[in-house]
Formats: structure tokens, sequence, C-alpha cells
């Protein structure tokens, strides 16, 4: 690999550096404690949420928590270098082990500057470097010969240093940047929320006449609006068990699991097939509008309502997917969505699931009692309009936020890029500017 600068010296990343140095000895007494960091909660910007590291007892803790982490040192992901799982550490925790799933580099200081070695880890040439030398197809990973044959640039060491105060100052203030258009897009869903929660609960009206419900989820709806379980105004189709074996001449259909229906939308990337008896595909056979809900999942998702459109001709469901049919002189299936998706949907579902530890469901009883309110079917076809329009243009505008912030990271991995491979030289002016730009930011 011949990427850098031509004043460059280059080295193999084993002989200017420590690699996995220290390891948990198998002797550890069962009541030792330690800080432990898993590779799923580190990520290309670094650790993910410092809460994630555990306290462990040895005794309890996975046997790939093993290797020692301390000042100064880079870890990086040597199983699934794709997920691109790269961590500083800056200061000296105490009893600090991470994953086998890392490998850990110390530079030696006085030829390669600790900063310098995780910026160069992360670059898109490291990258493509891991990627191609991983060995391994459904968990590829880099061994060690590899990992420590990485060619390691070595600029003089007063570059290097100067290369990661204006890599640290510039990515600062790139992060930050991405910080503030992630809040606009919390804003602008906190508005999407509020839009939907008075459109399908009070109508369209500024201050719309109420009656009383006497119901505990909704106690108040317009006066000229029912509040019904949804049992009433649909039917309601379960799905086809996996697993069961079936006799007889069987035909190939599509059917959808409960990861292609996901949040509001679906993901047909992933579309499989199974093997039944027509009468058994009919009978679970999804239509056009047909409203599908998910079981079980993640609390916040239970229970989401997301339109079928036909997108899959003969496309069946799992038994863990819903598929409601809404009486459409009574219900139409984008009114129920969208009151799937609003506050007082979730709050409905969210309070009613069955939780464990990790995820919740619901069953069909509970998406049965679901209270609807409902206004005449022209009034359900006003709103739904309004909601459409209106929250494609926050849709737009929300992606505009995000081609942002993909532009702006696309930019950090470009200067990291650069930076690490010469191609662009730091002196101490661009180190100066950077940091004063940096502060007025911050003072701003």
């Amino acid at each position: 690999m011949n990427l850098y600068h031509s004043d460059w010296i280059c080295d193999r990343l084993k002989d200017v550096s420590l690699i996995n140095a220290a390891s948990l000895p198998a002797d550890t007494v069962p009541d030792y404690e330690f800080d432990y960091l898993e590779i799923s909660n580190v990520n290309y910007h670094g650790i993910v949420d410092p809460e994630a590291i555990e306290r462990l007892r040895y005794e309890d803790a996975p046997s790939r928590a093993r290797r020692q982490v301390v000042k100064n040192c880079t870890m990086i992901s040597s199983v699934r270098p794709n997920l691109q799982a790269v961590a500083f550490v800056d200061n000296g925790r105490k009893d600090f082990i991470c994953s086998t799933g890392f490998n850990v580099v110390l530079p030696v200081e006085k030829r390669l500057s600790p900063k310098f070695t995780y910026y160069t880890l992360i670059s898109e040439g490291a990258r493509q470097y891991f990627e191609a030398t991983a060995k391994g197809v459904g968990y590829p990973a880099v061994d060690d010969k590899d990992f420590g044959s990485f060619p390691m640039p070595l600029p003089p060491l007063p570059e290097q240093q100067r290369i990661a105060a204006y890599l640290d100052a510039s990515c600062a203030a790139i992060d930050a940047a991405v910080v503030a258009k992630r809040r606009q897009i919390e804003t602008l869903d906190g508005v999407r929320k509020d839009i939907i929660q008075k459109a399908v609960t009070r109508g369209l009206e500024e201050h719309p006449e109420l009656k009383k419900t006497g119901n505990v989820w909704m106690n108040e709806v317009p006066v000229t609006w029912e509040l019904v379980s949804l049992k009433r105004v649909s039917e309601m189709q379960g799905g086809l068990t996996l697993g069961k074996v079936y006799e007889g001449p069987l035909i190939e259909r599509p059917y959808l699991r409960v990861a292609n229906v996901q949040d509001g939308h679906l993901n047909l990337q992933d579309v499989t097939t199974i093997e039944v008896p027509e009468e058994v595909a009919h009978r679970v056979e999804l239509r056009p509008g047909d409203v599908l809900m998910t079981e079980g999942g993640d609390l916040d998702k239970l229970g989401r309502g997301t339109v079928w459109s036909g997108e899959i001709p003969d496309c069946l469901h799992q038994n863990h997917i819903f598929a409601i049919r809404c009486f459409t002189h009574k219900l139409l299936p984008a009114f129920l969505a969208y009151l799937t998706a609003s506050r007082y949907g979730r709050d409905y579902f969210e309070a009613t699931g069955k939780r464990t530890t990790n995820l919740a469901s619901t069953n069909s009883t509970k998406v049965g009692l679901f209270p609807i309110p409902q206004p005449s079917i022209s009034e359900q076809y006003a709103i739904c309009h309004f909601l459409d329009e209106t929250l494609n243009h926050v849709t737009r505008i929300v992606n505009g936020i995000e081609s942002q912030i993909a532009t702006l990271n696309s930019y950090r991995k470009s200067l990291i890029h650069e930076c690490v491979t010469g191609q662009r030289r730091i002196t101490e002016a661009d180190v100066a500017r950077t940091r004063r730009s940096e502060a007025e930011s911050v003072r701003r």
C-alpha cells in the first residue's frame, strides 16, 4: 500500500507499537473486578456510550473479556473490521479490560504519536487494508500477522503531533456541527408527533367542541366523533407459524418477517420465501390496504402500523405480524396507521405491552381493544390528506439535514485520510487557525 507522501518513511505497525501487550491471566482471582467494554459499544467515532462500560467480576465475565487497556492506546476491531469499531483512550482508567474482538495498540512514543496512531487507524486507507486482509465469510477477522504488518506512516514526530492537534480541533468542530443538526432532527420529530397527535385526536379545527367518552385512554373526542374498539371496525388476520411441516402439494410464496416491518416503513430488501399448501397461502395472503402491526420487539415500536400497498404480489406474513383489515366504510387504513404512530397510540401500546428484559410484546386481544377515535370517513380523508402533505414537507427538511450530516461525515473522513497520508501538509499556522475557529464556535 503506497499511499503516503514520498518524504515520509513507513514501518510495520508491530515495529513501532506494542499490540495486545497485556491480558488478564488465566489464574486471576475470582473476586477481581474490572471495567469491561464490548465491541458492539464502539463505532467509528469512538465509545458510543460511556455508560456501556460495565463493572464485572472476573467469574461473571465472558471469556472474551481479556485485553487490558491503558492510557494513550487505540482499540480497533480485529473481528468484523467492517464495523470500524475504533476508540482512543486518553486517560488511565484503572482495571480497564476490553473484548478480544479488539486489538489494543500502544505506540512507542519516541517514534509514534498516540493520537496520530488513532487517526491513521480510522483512516480510509486503514479501513481498506483491514477489510482486504480479513479472513472468513460470516465472521471475518484480521489475524495477528496481517494486523501487525499494517504499513504505518512515520512523518517526523513534531509533524505527527501537528497533524493530531489539527485533526482534534477540526473533527471537534465537525462533530459539534453534526450534533447540532441531529438536535434539529429531534426537534422536527417532536413537531411531527405534535402534528399527528392533534390531527388524529382533535381533527383539523383549531378549537373543536369536545364530549366525554368515559374511556380511560381517551376521555374526550370532538362531539361529532365516536370512540370504538379497533375490533369493531376491522378484522384481524393471523400469519404463518414458521417451522410447521406440511404434507401434500406445496407452492412457494414470499413472506414478511418481523424484520421487514420497520418503524413506520417497510424494509423489503431481504424477503424470504416459504413453501405451503395453496389453501394455507390463501388464508394468510396480504391484501393492499392491510395495516401491518408487529406483535413484539422494542417497546417504542410495538403495535406501530404500516400500510401494505401490495409491494410484492402474493405475499404472505409471519404469525408475529398482525394484518389489520379495516372496514373501509368506517376506518381508513392510513388513519389507523397515523393513530398507531401518534403519542396516544404509543402510550396505549407501551402501557399495555408485556415487557421482558430487552423486548416487549402485545397480543390480538389488546390490539383489538385499542380505542379508535372515529370521525366520519370524509373527515378521515381530510385528516390523512393534511398529514400526508404536512409531514412530507417535514420529511423533506429532515432529508436535507441528513444529507448535510452525511456530507460532514464524509468530509471528516476525507480530511483524516488527506492528513495522515501527507496529501495535506499541516503547519503550526494551520493548527493555530483551527484552534481559534474551535474556540470561537464554543463562545458562540
